[in-house]
């Protein structure tokens, strides 16, 4: 039987096409300083924490970064030590940091508690993000025309704009600042967005409203998960209803299911692309993973497999598995081929970072390349001893 042939060698891809260029891709949004006990100890018990950065839009700049996308990345942080590190740790791994704005020293950055679970504990999460310095990211603040000079897609979070809600702002700074990048990105730049749903930062009703017109008005490529869609807008997909969605009714999900749920978005939101993100936790330690994507002309891509996943810290996972897709997109088109290829090339990188700890995408093309081609060759070689 002839072996299935491996489409795409991202080891070889060209991109010459953005030499000596600035950023191709631009991000803003909150990264939070991430405590999680260095010895396993439950967080009211330990003296010992490790710190690192944690943050949706920050994970998948860096992501790009590391695959050769020349990527920026746009913040407010505060002028200290903590500023410091995130600024450090972006440029580290190829993230430009020209355009972060720098808060007073005495203003907080955003905290996450963090506690790892093993079954059948499970993991929690306690966010300090009230009045952070990243949440009063206003317009007038970053010059906008010269931070997107050469983007080709730009991305943010439904994270960001829950920020304000969760504060008890009466203005919405982030709203504000992305709207005034909008009227100051090029032409052909094109808009991406994770919708990201926190119901710890605000409620479905709160996301709605703001949310709507922005995915409406702004929104090219619409990243979320089946599961957001149900509950904040009462999307079916496909044979399942939303109510069934909610209350994880689900069964097998078909293609055509998808299909239908992709349709019903470009529908209400006249988005181009729409991806999906599918997790299937067995164990805390054993999940299973497949993702998705359509175009409005009706391109359609779903993982070749559902693929096993040894979790050993899945935060930054679903962040990873979209710098993978948009990678796909800015290395071969957002086309049907830019579709297929990031699918593949997110699914590969977000299952080697949830083998990670922490929530960096610490994952090279190289290793990616090597899952990829596992995958459809197969491979693995007996340990010899």
């Amino acid at each position: 039987m002839e072996k299935a042939a491996l489409k795409y060698d991202i080891t070889k891809d060209d991109l010459s096409r953005f030499d000596g260029k600035g950023p191709a891709f631009v991000t803003f949004g909150e990264v939070m300083l991430r405590d999680t006990p260095a010895d396993d100890q439950r967080p009211e018990r330990t003296r010992m924490v490790h710190l690192s950065m944690a943050g949706s839009e920050y994970t998948l700049g860096m992501g790009l970064a590391r695959f050769g996308i020349p990527s920026g990345f746009i913040t407010r942080v505060p002028a200290n030590p903590y500023g410091f590190m995130l600024r450090n740790t972006a440029r580290e791994n190829g993230l430009n940091t020209d355009h972060i704005v720098w808060a007073p020293k005495t203003e907080p950055i955003g905290r996450f508690i963090y506690e790892i679970g093993r079954t059948p504990r499970k993991n929690t999460g306690v966010y300090q993000r009230q009045f952070s310095a990243a949440s009063r990211l206003d317009a007038g603040m970053v010059d906008w025309a010269a931070a997107l000079k050469e983007c080709e897609l730009l991305h943010t979070s439904g994270i960001s704009f829950g920020l304000a809600t969760h504060s008890g702002y009466t203005r919405n700074y982030l709203r504000a600042a992305f709207m005034e990048a909008m009227q100051n990105k090029p032409e052909g730049c094109l808009v991406g967005l994770d919708y990201n749903y926190r119901s710890t930062l605000w409620s479905a009703e709160q996301a709605c409203d703001v949310m709507t017109p922005i995915l409406v008005d702004h929104v090219d490529i619409l990243i979320t998960s089946i599961e957001d869609m149900a509950k904040i807008y009462g999307l079916g997909c496909g044979q399942y209803s939303a109510q069934q969605i909610v209350d994880g009714d689900m069964g097998h999900i078909e293609d055509e299911d998808i299909q239908a749920f992709a349709a019903e978005i470009h529908k209400r939101f006249n988005t181009k692309i729409v991806a999906v993100t599918i997790r299937h936790p067995d164990t805390f330690e054993q999940h299973r993973w497949e993702s998705a994507a359509a175009d409005a002309d009706g391109s359609f891509f779903r993982s070749p497999a559902v693929k096993p996943i040894t979790l050993w810290d899945r935060l930054g996972g679903g962040d990873t598995w979209n710098a993978g897709f948009y990678y796909g997109l800015l290395s071969e088109g957002f086309t049907a081929d830019g579709i297929e290829k990031g699918v593949l090339v997110g699914d590969a990188a977000t299952r080697i970072k949830q083998t990670l700890m922490f929530d960096l995408p610490i994952v090279s093309k190289d290793e990616v390349q090597s899952l990829m081609k596992e995958d459809v060759l197969g491979g693995g070689k007996r340990t010899s001893r």
